[in-house]
């Protein structure tokens, strides 16, 4: 999955929208103004950090060496997914609905029922 491929799926979700509140290369895709996903594009590697349930994480980090904890974010809850690797579009698509559906669960109730009605 290239970056084009990856932003066009990640903005076809409810409430996604995304900018660039760092820097002009840093991505920020965001579900309800949350972050789910972020990604630099002047990087050498397309690398996305994604959000993840603890215990998932770890898993996901030991059985592939494209998924590390997440760079400058905090390790526990995010990985950094090489989506150059060998993982298939499949798994890269479902590491990106993990992610936005763990911050969704996050948000609050009338964020959440806003989100409903989009």
């Amino acid at each position: 999955m290239d970056i084009e491929l990856f932003r066009e799926y990640c903005l076809q979700k409810k409430g996604v929208t995304e900018d660039f509140p760092f820097d002009e290369v840093t991505l920020c895709l965001r579900v309800m103004g949350k972050i789910f996903a972020i990604t630099g594009l002047d990087a050498g590697r397309f690398e996305v950090n994604l959000k993840c349930d603890p215990v998932h994480a770890l898993e996901l980090r030991e059985r592939h060496t494209e998924v590390r904890p997440g760079w400058h974010m905090n390790k526990k809850h995010w990985n950094t997914v090489d989506f150059e690797g060998s993982l298939d579009e499949r798994m890269l698509r479902n590491l990106i609905d993990h992610s936005y559906d763990q911050v969704v669960t996050t948000l609050k109730k009338p964020e959440r029922e806003a989100l409903m009605r989009l």
